[in-house]
């Protein structure tokens, strides 16, 4: 997409085309452009003709109404309510919690590898932590954690059958709407409760029933699996660079180092749909290329990948992961506005599982090449479909 410019004039499934935006520098002021919206209900012409039905495989990804989707004074009353329960210290409270899971998941880890088996660590590690994270703080039973699992996979596999689309959705909101269900007969000590209050006793602002669904489809389902992919990525970026782990272990370079690197080289979203043009756009005004207009209308896709390998802001060695490299910021959690609410836990989370994997298994390394490893059927998902290793 580089290649084709900042700006490349893409096809996503179902013949609908976008735009999708890679220049680091114009992505992060179109990200915070009143002229760019992310509702569809507003500012999508093919939307609002029909021209997108409950089988295309991203219309999840648009059809939500939530915080995700809203523009203006009603972004703002959406961010407000979830922000009054996803709060810096409630995050912060649950890093003990977070420590135990881990512990306990290393056990496991430990108990595979100590048969001599090779460990799929996406599948043992990766994965499992966030979403009993997640389960836990929005009171999601254990015994619907693999039920999750397998919604929030079908959401992000961008490349599914029209009747697996559909049934993925309405099995989402089954969800969705029995764990509301439980929670109205049993309330407790979790966000899903807190969302309730806000529907039920928010009074002017107050959530509507589908926006409540839809915002815990948010936070419970695409809410986890960025952190899966961040703690997966990170763990093949620093096997396949082992001297990165040295110079964290020599003191040369930290986790949050590795984390940012990470989060900048390999971002776990790769691509975000979408925004559209309120406005005719002149992208020269912004610093893009001179004559390039985003129509009214058009619907953009933030090219977050692409944009932290970009050679112009990050060197010739962009697409190098490097630990000690200086300039680490990146547009992986998203800018401005609607920057992502979850990136606090998803870097605590980080921070607690990488280290603790590392001490713990201290020659711990991949047990196929590097170019073995798949990635997960997306787009928009940056991860691994199983990441094999050995623990000595």
């Amino acid at each position: 997409m580089r290649d084709r410019g900042p700006v490349a004039r893409i096809e996503l499934p179902g013949e609908v085309e976008a735009l999708a935006v890679s220049s680091p520098a114009l992505l992060k002021r179109l990200l915070t452009d009143a002229r760019v919206s992310k509702d569809p209900r507003q500012h999508w012409p093919l939307w609002r003709s029909g021209g997108i039905s409950p089988d295309w495989p991203l219309f999840a990804w648009v059809a939500v109404q939530n915080m995700f989707t809203a523009y203006g004074s009603e972004h703002r009353r959406l961010r407000a309510l979830v922000s009054s329960a996803f709060t810096a210290r409630r995050t912060t409270a649950l890093r003990p919690r977070i420590e135990e899971i881990t512990e306990k998941l290393l056990d496991r880890v430990a108990e595979v590898g100590r048969r001599g088996e090779v460990v799929d660590l996406r599948e043992e590690f990766c994965y499992p932590l966030p979403i009993q994270v997640i389960s836990e703080l929005f009171g999601l039973p254990g015994d619907k954690a693999v039920d999750l699992r397998e919604v929030v996979d079908g959401l992000f596999h961008t490349s599914a059958e029209p009747d697996e689309v559909t049934a993925n959705y309405e099995r989402l909101y089954a969800l969705m709407a029995e764990l509301v269900a439980t929670k109205r007969e049993s309330p407790g000590d979790d966000l899903t409760t807190h969302l309730i209050a806000a529907r039920d006793e928010g009074g002017a602002a107050r959530l509507s029933e589908q926006e409540l669904l839809d915002t815990l489809v948010l936070m419970i389902g695409a809410g986890h699996e960025t952190t899966v992919n961040l703690i997966d990525n990170a763990v093949h970026a620093l096997l396949t660079h082992p001297e990165h782990i040295a110079h964290i272990r020599g003191g040369r370079a930290t986790w949050d180092d590795a984390i940012e690197e990470t989060l900048r080289a390999d971002a776990p979203v790769a691509n975000l749909p979408l925004r559209y043009a309120v406005e005719d756009i002149e992208l020269g005004e912004l610093g893009g290329p001179e004559g390039t207009v985003i129509r009214a209308g058009e619907a953009i896709l933030a090219a977050f990948a692409a944009a932290g390998r970009d050679p112009e802001r990050y060197g010739k060695d962009a697409d190098r992961f490097d630990v000690t490299r200086v300039d680490k910021e990146h547009l992986a959690f998203g800018h401005g506005v609607h920057h992502c609410l979850g990136a606090p836990l998803g870097r605590l989370e980080a921070r607690v599982a990488l280290p603790a994997l590392f001490e713990r298994f201290p020659g711990l390394t991949l047990a196929v090449a590097p170019e073995e490893l798949l990635p997960v059927e997306s787009f928009i998902s940056n991860g691994h479909q199983s990441l094999p290793v050995r623990l000595a």
